[in-house]
């Protein structure tokens, strides 16, 4: 009877475990260097879209490093941090430390060894153990809130515990104060590792802090603030008894000191570190159950919704209840406000992607990219959290575009318009006399550098602006977005930028087969190589690409690509030239829908073999497994919406491209209520084609779904089988009527 209850009992956890996808998640895929390339990412504690990430520091985070590598082996902090990618720095953050012994400040100084073996990663939890050069052990644990952190550090039985806090670095002036009755450290850091980029200064902006010890310190103190130059790093420290349990919670603020605290009043009103804990857990187990997976293995599964968490983290929170710092005006507003946006990338499949999975967020994040419109001038292209004038084109067009199309209402259409009007007519200033350099410094803000050219010639030059022939490109698909604004609203302009959106056919050179930038008297300029070099970029006119790259880059203008190469068989060949050749480099944006396109074509057989090879090459199980920068979300966006077996090449048009599902089935739980279902009979790694398909059990044969028949909370079937098929291959896309 007992070995039956036993049994009973165990076999519930196990289904219970299954059913629990944070169980699934694995923060630490991405962190390493491999094989197969590096996600750049980091083992975030925090909610879905939080405002502040709590990380282990392996090494001091900036432009180009993060503050966690799987490689390394020690840690010198936990650090509350707002860099949303390596590219990009990091603003207003703080790093908290435990120490025995002697007071250590530095990175260097302070650092204790480390070992995987005695370390835990979810995104409700991380807890390590860190060892001192004698061996002492300090334990570490943290959870976390969307503004705040709770820490729990349990040092050894001898030497002085200590708790560091770093306010900030050398070379910038930030506070720090101690009131040691009240057992509380507040300060702020001003630094912003962006700053030279874009236009604004930003006087006004502070990470502000409050810190606070549930145990009575027995001394504390400041360091640094003496020295008026802010030679050294500054901030302040706590001691403790040898051996105490010392908690520690975190409040952060753009706004003041005083709402830091209000932040930790509302979200940790209780020292009850497993109660955040808890809480943090029903977040994210609500956020990522709203996809459920059948026939995935643990490998698989763990693959999947390590994914969803990294496509969730971002844009992030950037308003503290009802209220914001705006990083355009410097001003503090009533309202809701989003951040870290990396539009370049996102705006092909993860903007798409949490239309489906986390369409509450919608309504705000454009709201808060018309707020930037409205104080700073222009809807931006990569906040972080100001102007930056990273990559090209004005792809928050796209953004809203695919939010009007899809039904989303809660924001202003009227300054929609008038966003997209002017990002599509309104040349930055001084668009003529400078080149727009990659990450140039001391610039207006970019908006579409070279529109006055591609407004006279119907291309940018390649002889006048860098990357000529990659904006000439995005621009069109561009005017294409505000053309369907323009039609949603009743705008007459409809017609003018739709036939502006075929601006990309201009590029098209007959005798290459491949899209080719242009000089200003019209003649082709160099082709360019393979590899993004300067003379890439400023002489063929490309953005982090090549010709090949670029050439099916247009998303909404696939038809006119079609006719321009002599047809769909054309058209095909030069894609498995593409492919043979080596130019589909997964690991760059540029090249994500590329695999789908067979679908245009009429061989969608070809887009079913190759999204399951990359899928196989490109994402693994394990600390190396994501190849190239996961770009807020946007690489596991793509991995996400292949396994369900559908991808959004124009995301802007409600439109999925069929791939090929990858697991017996998938179901979206959606807003309204609705349960949309994919199922693929006899699939398996061999049985990747598809045979035949249905849509509510009627025939199914185009390889194209619409965010209507989603939304209708369909069932889409597939029999899978080992050979290719001819399904599909007689669905021919709609031509772009521009005349």
């Amino acid at each position: 009877m007992h070995k039956l209850l036993v049994c009973f009992l165990l076999v519930g956890s196990l289904a219970a475990a299954e059913r629990d996808p944070l169980a699934s998640v694995n923060p630490l895929i991405g962190t390493q260097k491999s094989k197969i390339g590096y996600g750049g990412t980091m083992p975030f504690v925090s909610p879905p879209f939080a405002m502040t990430n709590w990380t282990a520091q392996t090494r001091q985070n900036k432009i180009s490093i993060t503050s966690y590598e799987y490689d390394d082996k020690t840690i010198s902090g936990f650090t509350g941090t707002h860099q949303p990618a390596i590219w990009m720095g990091d603003y207003g953050y703080v790093t908290l430390m435990p120490q025995v012994g002697a007071l250590r400040t530095t990175p260097e100084g302070r650092q204790l060894a480390f070992s995987h073996s005695d370390e835990t990663a979810k995104p409700d939890y991380y807890a390590v153990g860190l060892r001192s050069a004698d061996g002492a052990r300090i334990g570490a644990e943290m959870t976390a809130t969307e503004r705040c952190a709770l820490l729990r550090f349990r040092f050894p039985s001898s030497g002085v515990a200590r708790v560091l806090v770093e306010m900030s670095r050398p070379g910038v002036p930030g506070f720090a104060a101690v009131d040691q009755k009240s057992g509380e450290i507040t300060g702020f850091n001003p630094h912003r590792m962006d700053a030279h980029l874009g236009p604004h200064k930003l006087p006004n902006f502070k990470g502000y802090f409050v810190v606070q010890f549930r145990q009575a310190p027995q001394d504390a103190g400041t360091y640094g603030l003496e020295k008026e130059d802010a030679s050294t790093s500054r901030g302040a420290f706590a001691e403790f008894r040898p051996g105490e349990l010392v908690e520690v919670r975190v409040g952060t603020s753009f706004l003041s000191i005083d709402q830091a605290r209000a932040n930790l009043r509302q979200e940790i009103p209780e020292w009850n570190f497993d109660g955040v804990r808890a809480k943090l857990h029903s977040a994210w187990a609500a956020q990522l159950g709203r996809l459920e997976w059948e026939g995935a293995s643990d490998r698989e599964r763990t693959r999947l919704y390590t994914a969803l968490y990294h496509s969730l983290l971002y844009p992030r929170v950037f308003s503290e209840y009802g209220h914001y710092y705006s990083a355009f005006d410097d001003q503090v507003h009533p309202g809701e406000s989003y951040t870290a946006y990396s539009i370049w990338d996102t705006f092909r499949a993860e903007n798409s992607l949490l239309t489906l999975v986390a369409p509450e967020r919608i309504d705000g994040m454009i709201t808060a990219l018309l707020q930037d419109f409205r104080e700073g001038g222009w809807m931006p292209k990569w906040p972080n959290p100001s102007y930056t004038n990273i990559m090209i084109g004005t792809h928050a067009d796209s953004l809203v575009a695919e939010a009007i199309r899809k039904g989303f209402h809660g924001f202003d259409r009227e300054l929609v318009w008038k966003a997209v009007y002017q990002d599509a007519m309104v040349p930055p200033g001084g668009d003529t006399s400078r080149r727009w350099l990659d990450r140039e410094e001391g610039t207006p803000y970019e908006a579409r550098a070279g529109l006055t050219y591609y407004k006279q010639l119907g291309y940018i030059p390649t002889d006048k602006i860098d990357e000529a022939a990659s904006r000439t490109l995005e621009d069109s698909y561009d005017d294409w977005c505000v053309a369907q604004v323009a039609k949603a609203l009743g705008r007459d302009d409809y017609r003018f930028f739709l036939h502006r959106s075929l601006n990309d056919r201009n590029l098209f050179n007959p005798a290459l087969g491949l899209m080719n930038g242009k000089t200003s008297d019209g003649k082709w300029a160099p082709i360019g190589g393979s590899q993004d070099t300067q003379e890439n970029r400023s002489v063929a006119g490309w953005t982090e690409g090549d010709a090949w790259a670029y050439t099916w880059s247009p998303l909404h203008d696939q038809t006119g690509l079609i006719q321009l190469m002599g047809g769909r068989e054309q058209y095909a060949a030069k894609l498995d030239a593409h492919i043979s050749g080596g130019h589909n480099v997964h690991s760059n944006e540029p090249s994500h829908h590329y695999a789908y396109l067979y679908d245009f074509a009429g061989q969608p057989w070809k887009t079913q073999a190759k999204v399951r090879e990359i899928a196989a090459a490109e994402y693994g199980y394990d600390a190396g497994g994501l190849d190239g920068d996961d770009d807020c979300g946007q690489m596991s966006a793509w991995l996400l919406f292949s396994a369900m077996g559908f991808y959004p090449v124009n995301p802007a048009s409600g439109e999925y491209m069929i791939g090929s599902p990858m697991f017996r089935g998938v179901s979206i739980r959606l807003q309204n209520g609705k349960t949309f279902r994919v199922i693929a009979e006899n699939v398996s790694e061999r049985n990747l084609y598809v045979q035949s398909a249905t849509l509510d059990g009627k025939a199914l044969n185009d390889p194209v779904i619409t965010w209507e028949q989603i939304q209708s909370g369909a069932t889409l079937k597939f029999r899978m089988g080992p050979k290719a098929s001819r399904w599909g291959g007689e669905w021919r896309p709609a031509p772009i009527e521009g005349k």
